[in-house]
């Protein structure tokens, strides 16, 4: 590979990537929100939404995704490192490392390699081990968030005492790194505007980094990923975001949900006749109507803490568009927003045995009480019928291959697209997270080292090719293969495997097997160009295109290496995020977090000593 040569100044397209975590398909404006996001708002104005854009069913997969251009199962990340506990057996082959393998060429190596400034500020989640920090994945520059979640105030008391709990020694450590090395936030207990909050750190971090760039930096494109860490719970923000939405969820979800539905609708977002799935939850999601006064009055205000969380996520996006409006870089930068999942609808104090540790941890050294959430010191969550507010139209949330999980907003801009692209049009073309890379790369001029589908070598290791696709025939030379949701990818297909819940698209059609608990338990077809809820399942009556489909279906196991069985067989088998073994591929994620917890700010831990394979 080598740079496109240009006269004087490098002039090809900046990249900026702005992904927010666990946002659902309406929590901003230009989808249908309530929440103000003046800024994503106009972006969207001036630019495209992509209304069938997909995305995995949870964070890091997705990210593994967005980076390669492959599938998760390829780049190293089929399952997550915090659940590979529970059936270790299941999880030890070979793109199941819990972590973005090295069988993979990066984004932000590829563009590094090619002349582009790589820079990362936020969320990481693509592994532990120090080669597997994004200071050695292609980034000039990293700061990072490395587990899935923290506390948005850098506040971890739990921690501090050493009283950890499963839950959150897995899940939840606080855990940052700055260049490869590790970094210590200073908590930010009394939530003071100035102190910590994960958003405005990440965003302030990133614009410092643009602004303090070299003269020889300046003359290269530069690439930048702002993966937030909002509004992924524990929901947390300043009292001003927070009570800007004071009294406006006070009559709950459902009620939400349909001012939600009827504002896409105007919108065009979604068809006028569409039939949405109808809500899941569990008996211990109570209606809005059996709670107490009480708990109705701390729900509605962990849905407002959510609102605060959004609407900062777009105050932070003003900032860094305006940064590059005074830098006159706007007009070259392509700029995407998307979601990295559907919205989260776990309810965590009812896992079976997480659930009682969590709660305990939280009981002991967390505030939840009406007026404190939202607070550094409170630790609150919102549930999956605030959730299916947001995914609305479409069913369930995070962690389902239903359109729920995997279905997100977007909005891509760039001046340089063809008319068809800007000015606020809707682009109903299925597209997917894979097709990032491909694109961006397109529009750098750089060829991938495993192109036409084969095998190549980058870096000096044999790495996978993409199986996304380029959208600058489509954005550029105004060139669709096909009409409506095939104007992209025509007649191929996608899978999505994740935690035994699977599925396989091809044009309007979708086969799809989750739990038995939640409405599955078999394979379900649906005609998403008329039943975009998935609510009239066809299997019996179409059982032609459900064997079509099922062989599709096989054809993606076979080439990602999924290792496919139910996820209700899984849940049968080992602990909630149990430990490790360690002669497992991946080795023992657990292992990876102390290793990092036993050295000071400043060091990076040792790799990992080399295991004897079983």
């Amino acid at each position: 590979m080598t740079v496109p040569k240009m006269p004087g100044s490098d002039t090809r397209p900046n990249f900026l990537i702005i992904l927010a975590d666990d946002l659902g398909y309406s929590d901003i404006g230009c989808f249908g929100s309530e929440i103000r996001t003046p800024h994503l708002d106009k972006l969207a104005r001036n630019g495209a939404r992509f209304t069938d854009y997909h995305t995995a069913a949870a964070c890091s997969p997705t990210r593994s995704m967005l980076l390669t251009g492959t599938d998760n199962h390829i780049a190293g990340v089929g399952i997550m490192s915090e659940q590979k506990g529970q059936n270790p057996e299941r999880w030890d082959v070979p793109g199941h490392e819990g972590f973005l393998n090295h069988d993979v060429a990066a984004m932000s190596e590829i563009l590094q390699d090619n002349g582009y400034h790589t820079l990362i500020s936020g969320k990481w989640h693509l592994g532990y081990r120090p080669d597997n920090n994004a200071a050695e994945r292609g980034f000039d520059r990293a700061f990072t968030l490395l587990p899935g979640t923290s506390n948005h105030y850098g506040h971890e008391p739990q921690i501090d005492d050493k009283d950890y709990g499963p839950f959150f020694s897995r899940v939840s450590p606080q855990l940052y790194t700055l260049d490869g090395k590790k970094f210590d936030v200073e908590p930010n207990v009394t939530n003071d505007p100035k102190g910590f909050y994960s958003s405005n750190y990440y965003t302030d971090n990133l614009v410092d980094w643009l602004e303090e760039r070299t003269p020889a930096d300046r003359e290269k494109p530069f690439f930048a990923y702002l993966p937030f860490s909002a509004p992924h719970w524990p929901l947390q923000c300043s009292k001003a975001d927070r009570d800007r939405y004071e009294g406006v969820y006070e009559d709950g979800p459902g009620a939400l949900r349909l001012r939600r539905l009827e504002k896409m609708k105007k919108m065009g977002l979604i068809p006028e006749d569409v039939v949405p799935h109808e809500v899941v939850a569990g008996p211990w999601n109570l209606e809005w109507e059996e709670m107490t006064p009480y708990e109705r009055k701390c729900s509605a205000r962990a849905m407002q803490c959510f609102a605060g969380m959004v609407d900062n996520i777009d105050q932070n996006v003003g900032k860094i568009v305006q940064y590059l409006k005074r830098s006159k870089e706007f007009e070259n930068t392509v700029i995407i927003f998307q979601s990295d999942n559907g919205a989260e609808g776990a309810d965590y104090e009812a896992m079976p045995t997480m659930g009682a540790d969590l709660m305990r941890v939280v009981k002991m050294y967390y505030d939840n009480t009406f007026d404190n959430i939202g607070n550094a010191t409170s630790y609150v969550w919102y549930g999956s019928r605030w959730a299916q507010a947001s995914t609305a139209p479409s069913r369930l949330y995070k962690m389902y291959t239903t359109e729920g999980g995997i279905k997100v907003p977007f909005i891509i801009h760039y001046p340089k697209f063809v008319k068809e692209a800007q000015n606020g049009a809707i682009i109903d073309a299925f597209s997917t997270v894979m097709d990032i890379c491909p694109t961006f790369l397109d529009l750098a001029g750089i060829t991938h080292p495993a192109a036409d589908g084969q095998p190549g070598t980058f870096r000096g290791r044999k790495v996978a090719p993409m199986r996304g696709k380029s959208w600058v025939p489509y954005l550029v030379d105004g060139k669709s293969v096909g009409e409506g949701m095939a104007g992209i990818h025509g007649d191929t297909s996608m899978g999505w495997e994740l935690f035994g819940r699977g599925a396989v698209r091809q044009g309007p059609w979708k086969l799809v097997h989750i739990d038995a608990g939640v409405g599955g338990g078999k394979w379900q077809l649906y005609d998403l160009s008329k039943d975009p809820g998935e609510t009239n399942d066809l299997t019996d009556s179409n059982p032609t295109k459900v064997e079509e489909m099922k062989k599709l279906w096989e054809q993606y196991v076979k080439e990602t290496g999924v290792v496919w069985g139910p996820h209700d067989d899984i849940e049968t088998t080992g602990p909630e995020w149990g430990a490790n073994d360690p002669s497992i591929i991946g080795g023992d994620h657990m292992a990876h977090i102390k290793a990092w917890m036993q050295v000071r700010k400043g060091e990076t831990p040792p790799l990992p000593a080399p295991v004897v394979r079983k």
